[in-house]
C-alpha cells in the first residue's frame, strides 16, 4: 500500500478503538458541543474519553505543528482524517473559535511565544475564545469601529462597545479589534489578546427571533489590557497600528467556517427525506434532488479551493464565495426542511420536534447571510475583485 493509503487504515483502526459510539450520533442539542475552556464541563464520559482521546492524538488540530498541539499531518493526511471520521460520522471532539480562526491567525502573524502559549491551551481545550469585531454602526464598514484604546506607557486602557459578539458570555478571552491610532482608518487599528475577566470587561446576551442566541453585547469600560503577557508574549498580534492586516486575514477563514466549507452544514438531505416520505409531492422530491446536485458541487468547490490554497494559488476573494454559497445554500437546506415536515415543522415546543428544532433552525439561518459579511456585501466583493466588473 502507499503511505497514504497505510495511514487511512491506520487513521480507521484507531477511530473505530477511540470513538465511542455515542460519539457517532447527530448533534441534539449545545451539550453535544464541546467547547472546552476553564469553565467548561462533559456532558457525558464518553465525550471526555472522545475528546481526550483526540487531544493526547493531536487530533483536535491535526494539521497544526506537533509543538502547537497538532498532530503534525500534512495536507492530504487532514484530508484523509477528515473523510475517515466523516464515514463513521465522529463528532468533532472539540468546538473553538481558537481553532478556526484566531488559530490560523496566530500560525501566520504571532511570535514564537504567543504560538507556544496560546496555540498550545487552544488544542488542549483550555482556553475558549470569542471575537470583538463589529459595533454599533460599524458591520459591513468594519473599520469604522470606534473602541478606543488608549496608550498608557506599559498597558492600554480600551473603552467602547462590541455587538453580534457570539458565546462572549462563556468565553475566556477575546480577540478584538482596537482603535490605536484616531487618525487613520485602516492603519490605526489593533489586533488585542485580553482576558474577559478583566475589570471593566461585560456582557449582555441577545435574543434571536429562534428564540436562541449565542450573540451578546460586549461593554469595555476602562479595561486595563498589560502590553506583554511575558516574554515573547505581547498583547497585540502583528504590529500596533497594523491589526486590519490581521483581521482582514482571519475573516477569510470566519467565512469558510460560516459557509460550512466542510459540508457540514450543507450536506445532502434529499435521498435521507425522500425516503422517510414516500408521498412525498413529487415537485418537492424534484427540489431536494437539485439541493443535492448544488450541494454536491459546493463541496466540489471546496476541495478545488483548499488544494489551490495549498499549492499557493487560492485567490485572496475565494473565502468569500464559499460563504456567499455556503450561506445561501443552507438557508435553502432549512427551507426544505421546513417543507418537508409540512405542518409539524411548524411546531414550537414539542417533544415530537425536539422543542421546535426545525422551525428554530430555520429561523436561526436568516443570519447566515448577515453574520460574517452580508451577501451583498460579497457579492460586491466578487463582482469587484474576481469578475473585474466596473464599480457603480
Amino acid at each position: 500500500m502507499s503511505d497514504l493509503e497505510t495511514f487511512r487504515s491506520e487513521t480507521r483502526a484507531w477511530l473505530e478503538a477511540n470513538c465511542p459510539a455515542e460519539m457517532r450520533e447527530p448533534v441534539r442539542d449545545d451539550g453535544d458541543v464541546y467547547w472546552g475552556g476553564r469553565n467548561a464541563t462533559f456532558k457525558s464520559d464518553a465525550q471526555k474519553a472522545w475528546f481526550e482521546a483526540c487531544r493526547d492524538k493531536g487530533y483536535t488540530v491535526p494539521a497544526w505543528p506537533k509543538e502547537y498541539g497538532g498532530a503534525g499531518l500534512s495536507p492530504a493526511e487532514a484530508k484523509v482524517l477528515r473523510e475517515v471520521m466523516a464515514s463513521i460520522n465522529a463528532r468533532p471532539p472539540l468546538s473553538s473559535f481558537g481553532i478556526w480562526m484566531l488559530g490560523p491567525a496566530l500560525l501566520h502573524f504571532g511570535t514564537e511565544g504567543q504560538k507556544q502559549r496560546f496555540l498550545n491551551e487552544i488544542a488542549r481545550g483550555e482556553i475558549r475564545w470569542c471575537q470583538g469585531y463589529s459595533e454599533p454602526g460599524s458591520g459591513s464598514d468594519l473599520v469604522s469601529l470606534q473602541t478606543y484604546g488608549e496608550d498608557k506607557g506599559d498597558h492600554w486602557v480600551v473603552n467602547g462597545q462590541k455587538v453580534w459578539t457570539s458565546y462572549a458570555d462563556k468565553a475566556d478571552w477575546i480577540f478584538c479589534l482596537v482603535r490605536t491610532d484616531k487618525n487613520d482608518k485602516y492603519r490605526g487599528i489593533t489586533f488585542m489578546l485580553f482576558d474577559m475577566a478583566t475589570a471593566g470587561a461585560s456582557t449582555k446576551p441577545i435574543l434571536l427571533i429562534s428564540g436562541n442566541s449565542p450573540f451578546c453585547e460586549t461593554f469595555f469600560d476602562d479595561v486595563k489590557v498589560p502590553k506583554s503577557y511575558g516574554e515573547d508574549v505581547p498583547a497585540q498580534v502583528g504590529e500596533i497600528n497594523r491589526g486590519w492586516d490581521v483581521a482582514k486575514y482571519l475573516l477569510g477563514h470566519e467565512r469558510e467556517m460560516i459557509s460550512g466549507a466542510d459540508g457540514g452544514n450543507t450536506g445532502t438531505i434529499g435521498g435521507a427525506l425522500s425516503r422517510n416520505s414516500v408521498d412525498m409531492d413529487p415537485l418537492l422530491r424534484a427540489e431536494l434532488a437539485m439541493f443535492d446536485v448544488d450541494a454536491l458541487a459546493y463541496a466540489a468547490m471546496g476541495e478545488k479551493f483548499l488544494d489551490e490554497i495549498k499549492v499557493g494559488k487560492a485567490h485572496p476573494a475565494q473565502p468569500n464565495m464559499m460563504k456567499y454559497a455556503g450561506t445561501e445554500l443552507n438557508k435553502r437546506r432549512h427551507e426544505l426542511i421546513m417543507s418537508a415536515g409540512g405542518s409539524t415543522a411548524l411546531e414550537w415546543d414539542s417533544e415530537e420536534t425536539e422543542g421546535g428544532k426545525p422551525s428554530r433552525n430555520w429561523l436561526r439561518t436568516k443570519a447566515n447571510s448577515i453574520e460574517g459579511g452580508t451577501s451583498e456585501v460579497m457579492l460586491n466583493v466578487i463582482s469587484k475583485r474576481i469578475l473585474e466588473l466596473p464599480g457603480g
